[in-house]
């Protein structure tokens, strides 16, 4: 089982980065697939999520109106764009696959917004 997030960089406030993330190893199709954050000295945060086969999505207040969750089953990917970003997003972002008793996560992404 491999998860590998891209996409991450250095960006300035009010600007956009796309976020990828390639799933391998288990049947794409039937997991939901979250994005997570964790700033320095915080707790890991529920970022967004989206249903197994993307009808489904929800995010946290903090990102809602910014952020979109998207999915293609057909490369088993599950995409986060931000836009609008503020400092306070600055973070590593995680990508996670979900089912039943099953969580699979993927190393992470820097993502810095700074000017």
């Amino acid at each position: 089982v491999q998860l590998v997030e891209s996409g991450g960089g250095l960006v300035q406030p009010g600007g956009s980065l796309r976020l990828s993330c390639a799933a391998s190893g288990f049947t794409f199709s039937r997991y939901a697939m979250s994005w997570y954050r964790q700033a320095p000295g915080k707790e890991r945060e529920l970022v967004a999520v989206i249903s197994s086969a993307g009808g489904w999505t929800n995010y946290a207040d903090s990102v809602k109106g910014r952020f979109t969750i998207s999915r293609d089953n057909a490369k088993n990917t599950v995409y986060l764009q931000m836009n609008s970003l503020k400092p306070e997003d600055t973070a590593v972002y995680y990508c996670k696959g979900s089912k039943d008793e099953y969580d699979y996560w993927g190393q992470g992404t820097q993502v810095t917004v700074s000017s």
